[in-house]
Order: structure tokens, then C-alpha cells, then sequence
């Protein structure tokens, strides 16, 4: 089920809300299994064969985690980290690895691959590192349940750390003094990116897709539509994703769930190594956490560096997906953060509306392998930026400034929500503005989520 779709907005949700907020009043004890059902059915509604999946995953886990608990023997986090990513490694990457190996001749086994899987998969990872690490404390089935599962984040994230939301469990959300306003923000978030998501990023993918499916065919775009296509692709997935993040820290908002905020402003970033602190921030946290930092990090050296910042950022590249495309796409963003590295190690500075112009441009470029399937496509597209076909036409200036001025100088939703005062005319606008978004999604086409494919 979509966030995007009318049935959950107009169905599932306002039930669920409706359901939450009766359990939280007269039946508090019971606040816990009402948010791990909520998000089972939800997760059911989107495909009910894997649901069972999810629940066995969350069990398997929960029991690692006691058994951890009770021995301290280690190994048994080390083989359920383990377990967990052979479970990822054959739904995700068991056909490209066979590809790899067989190449042509390799069979494909085609198995459908579970939404979410990377996501909860990360989850069990951040909590039974900390377990092992003496800083996580032993949770109740239930409550491991809910974290794992909580609907608005299973899907496409954000990663939360068991620290940012364990606690909220336990709280009387709609008995705090600031109850009505943190609802209003929620709906206000979820207007926000709904509005993301289907003006503006949905608005520039069907602009942008023929172009994209005709090189993918074979054909060669005019140096037009090759720049409007990656530009727009830039912000397409920006507002898609941003757009999904704000929706679901608004639907949490309104289970009396804070979530942490995973965008703020990447297209403003005026090194790669800010980009990646405002984009997807959750992400780049878990990888410099739970990857980067265990492989080395700044500890020991440049060379353990550069090899812990390549490493990380290649292999965050392929979590993205099973094609060499983001393999390169993640090593090329490797190969970016390891040349800022030298260059602040050699103590240069450069003029901040260079550095902004030139991390739009890397950023921006690289995005080429991540959308192109393979690289063919990917070079046929650069062929046509570098001007090696005809110019021709499909360059829509007014679009694409206006997804610019948005992206770059708009305000951060999360920011501007939580600056937000009780107002009759600012709820009004709201309200409008939610009407003609459920207008528009009975009438358009309606687009999935880009991150959940990932």
C-alpha cells in the first residue's frame, strides 16, 4: 500500500489513528500490540507473503538477542548478523551473483524480493552491534516487535536507532500538554511531502521517464533532453525521497512517534562530504557507525582511511541495488569524498559558491549510472551530455527552475513545521492544499516511491 494511494489515505490510515488513539485512552497497556498489529497489516496489505517473513525475522532476532542477553557469548550476535545478511544476500543478490559467476548462461532464480528487506535487515544490525557493545539494554518481544515493524519506516526508512524511539513507547503521546500541536504538525508533515511527492517529484518523472526508456532501447537522446532528463532526475529522486521521509515522520507524528530527520538541504552542500550529511542522513550515519568506523576509520592512518572510505562508500553503493551501475555509482562517491580528503589534508580552501557549483555537478553527473541500468546506457547518456549528439529540443527551463529554487531555496520542512504556530489561515492553507493533492491523485497517474526498490 502506497502512502502515495488513496486507499491508505483515505482508508487505512484515518482507521488506524482512529484505532491508536481509542487504545491510548482507555486502554494504554494495550498501546504497544495495537502499534505492532498496525504495522503487521499494513505490511500485509502491500504483500501478505511476506509478512510471515518479516515476523520470522523479527523472532529470530528477539531470540538472538536473550540468548546474547543471558550467555554474553558474542558469537551469537555474529552469527545472527550473519544470518540476516545471507537472508538479504539471496532475496537481493543471488542473481546477480550468479550472473557474475555464469555470466550469460547463469540461471535466474527470480525471486520477489521483500519490501523493506534492507531496511529492517539494517535495523536488527544497528540494535545487536549495540547489544554486544554493552551500550543497548534486553526489550520485551513486543516492544522489539514495534521497533522493527513500525509501519511508517519499514518500507523505505528512515534508520532509527533503537535510543530514538524505545522510549517513546512507553509515553501518553495525546495526554502531553503540546498534543494538538505535534498532531498538527504530523498532518502538516504529511501534507508537505505528499505535496513533494506528487507536484513536484512525480511532475518531473513523467516528464523525464521517455527520455531514460529511450536510451535504455538503444536510441541516443538529442544533448536537450539528455540535460533536462539528469537534471531533472537530480531532483526527481530528491523530492520523491525527501517527499516519502516527511510523509513518514508526519504519519509517526501522528502515532505520537518523533523519527529523526533524514534530509536537510543536500542540493545546498558545498563539499561532497556535506552532501553526505544531508542527505539520506540516517544512511550515512549507520555506514560510518557500523561500516566505515569498524573497517578503520580515521584511527590508523591515511592509507586505512582512504581504504575504509572507498570501501564504504562502494559497498553502500551496491546495498542500493544488484547491478554494477551502483557499484559504480557508490565507488565513484568514494573516489569524490577520497580527493576532499587530500585536498583539506594539504589545507586548501576553495570559495564556497565553487564548491557548491562543483558538488552539484559530481553529484548530479554520478546519478547517471545510479538511474541507467547499464553501462551502455549510462555511456550513451554521458555521450549526449558531452555534446556528442544533435542539441534538438525538450529542454523545459521553467521546470526545472522551478524544482531548483525548491530544492535550493526553499525552507527544510522539518524546520519549517516544527517553527510553525497555531493559525486558523496556515491550517486552512493546509487543508486546501491536502484537498487538491487527494483531487489529483484520483485523477493522475500514480507513481511508487523510488527507495522502494531498495
Amino acid at each position: 500500500m502506497l502512502f502515495n494511494a488513496l486507499p491508505f489515505l483515505l482508508g487505512f490510515l484515518p482507521a488506524a489513528v482512529a484505532l491508536h488513539v481509542l487504545v491510548e485512552r482507555y486502554r494504554p497497556e494495550w498501546r504497544l500490540g495495537t502499534l505492532v498489529g498496525l504495522s503487521f497489516v499494513f505490511y500485509g496489505l502491500w504483500d501478505v507473503r511476506f509478512a510471515p517473513l518479516l515476523a520470522a525475522s523479527v523472532l529470530f532476532n528477539w531470540l538472538a538477542a536473550q540468548l546474547f542477553a543471558r550467555t554474553g557469548w558474542r558469537a551469537v550476535v555474529g552469527i545472527a548478523i550473519a544470518a540476516d545478511l545471507l537472508l538479504l544476500g539471496v532475496y537481493k543478490y543471488l542473481d546477480f551473483a550468479l550472473s557474475l559467476a555464469l555470466g550469460a548462461a547463469a540461471p535466474g532464480i527470480g525471486l520477489a524480493l521483500p519490501l523493506g528487506i534492507s531496511f529492517f535487515t539494517f535495523h536488527h544490525i544497528m540494535y545487536l552491534s549495540d547489544l554486544r557493545a554493552g551500550v543497548a539494554p534486553r526489550f520485551g518481544l513486543a516492544r522489539y516487535a514495534a521497533y522493527i515493524a513500525f509501519f511508517p519506516q519499514v518500507l523505505a526508512g528512515p534508520l532509527v536507532r533503537w535510543r530514538e524511539m524505545m522510549h517513546q513507547l512507553d509515553e501518553r503521546p495525546y495526554r502531553r500538554p503540546d498534543a494538538a500541536a505535534r498532531f498538527g504538525r504530523g498532518l502538516a508533515l504529511l501534507t508537505i511531502g505528499l505535496a513533494k511527492k506528487v507536484l513536484l517529484g512525480d511532475g518531473i518523472a513523467g516528464a523525464i521517464a521517455p527520455v531514460f526508456a529511450k536510451v535504455t532501447a538503444g536510441a541516443q537522446a538529442t544533448g536537450a533532453e539528455a540535460w533536462h532528463a539528469v537534471l531533472g532526475f537530480a531532483f526527481q529522486i530528491y523530492f520523491d525521497f525527501s517527499g516519502y521521509t516527511d510523509m513518514a515522520l508526519g504519519i509517526a507524528l501522528l502515532f505520537g512517534i518523533v523519527l529523526p530527520e533524514n534530509f536537510r538541504a543536500p542540493y545546498r552542500a558545498a563539499s561532497l562530504q556535506d552532501f553526505w550529511r544531508r542527505w539520506h542522513i540516517t544512511l550515512s550515519r549507520f555506514l560510518r557507525d557500523y561500516l566505515y568506523i569498524p573497517l578503520g576509520g580515521n584511527r590508523h592512518g591515511l592509507s586505512v582511511e582512504v581504504g575504509a572510505l572507498f570501501a564504504t562508500m562502494t559497498l553502500g553503493g551496491l546495498w542500493h541495488g544488484a547491478n554494477l551501475t551502483f557499484l559504480a555509482w557508490g565507488a565513484g562517491h568514494g573516489l569524490g569524498l577520497t580527493a576532499g580528503l587530500f585536498w583539506r589534508r594539504r589545507g586548501w580552501r576553495m570559495p564556497a559558491a565553487l564548491g557548491w557549483a562543483l558538488t552539484f555537478a559530481f553529484v548530479t553527473l554520478l546519478w547517471v549510472p545510479f538511474r541507467m541500468p547499464t553501462f551502455a546506457s549510462a555511456l550513451s547518456l554521458y555521450g549526449s551530455l558531452a555534446g556528442l549528439a544533435p542539441w534538438g529540443g525538450g529542454f523545459r527551463t521553467l521546470t526545472l527552475a522551478i524544482a531548483a529554487g525548491a530544492a535550493m531555496l526553499g525552507p527544510v520542512a522539518w524546520d519549517a513545521v516544527w517553527r510553525m504556530r497555531p493559525a486558523r489561515l496556515g491550517a486552512a492553507a493546509l487543508a486546501a492544499l491536502a484537498a487538491l493533492l487527494l483531487f489529483k491523485l484520483g485523477d493522475g497517474e500514480n507513481y511508487e516511491f523510488v527507495y522502494f526498490q531498495f
